[in-house]
C-alpha cells in the first residue's frame, strides 16, 4: 500500500492507495498516529483510493476513533466509496468517526 501525506493549511491529509488489509492497516495506523502527534490531532484520512477494507482496517478505524474521542477529538474520514460507507454503517464503526464527502469539507471542519 502506498501512503501519501500532504499538508493543507494546518491539517495533515493522509491518502492510502489500495485495499486496506492486514499489515497495511497497521502501517497506516502508525502513519496516522505519527501525524496526530505532529499536528495536534488535525488529520483527515482520505480513503478515495481505497476500494475495500477487511476487519483489520475496520479495527484500525475503530481504534483511532475511540482513542481520539477519549482525548476530546474526532477522527475524520473523507471520500469513502459506497462499499466502505456500507461496511462502516453495517459494523457501526462509522459511528466512531466523522465522514465527509470531500477532503476540502473535512479540512475546513477544523476551523
Amino acid at each position: 500500500m502506498q501512503i501519501d501525506v500532504q499538508q493543507q493549511a494546518a491539517v495533515t491529509v493522509i491518502s492510502p492507495k489500495g485495499p486496506l488489509l492486514g499489515s497495511d492497516a497497521v502501517t497506516l495506523r502508525d502513519s496516522i498516529k505519527e501525524a496526530l502527534r505532529d499536528n495536534v490531532g488535525r488529520v483527515v484520512l482520505d480513503v478515495s483510493k481505497v476500494p475495500y477494507t477487511d476487519s483489520k482496517g475496520l479495527e484500525m478505524i475503530l481504534e483511532l476513533g475511540t482513542e481520539l474521542v477519549e482525548q476530546g477529538r474526532v477522527f475524520k474520514l473523507a471520500c469513502a466509496n459506497e462499499t466502505i460507507r456500507e461496511v462502516l454503517a453495517l459494523t457501526e464503526v462509522g459511528a466512531h468517526c466523522e465522514q465527509f464527502d470531500d477532503i476540502g469539507t473535512a479540512v475546513r471542519s477544523y476551523s
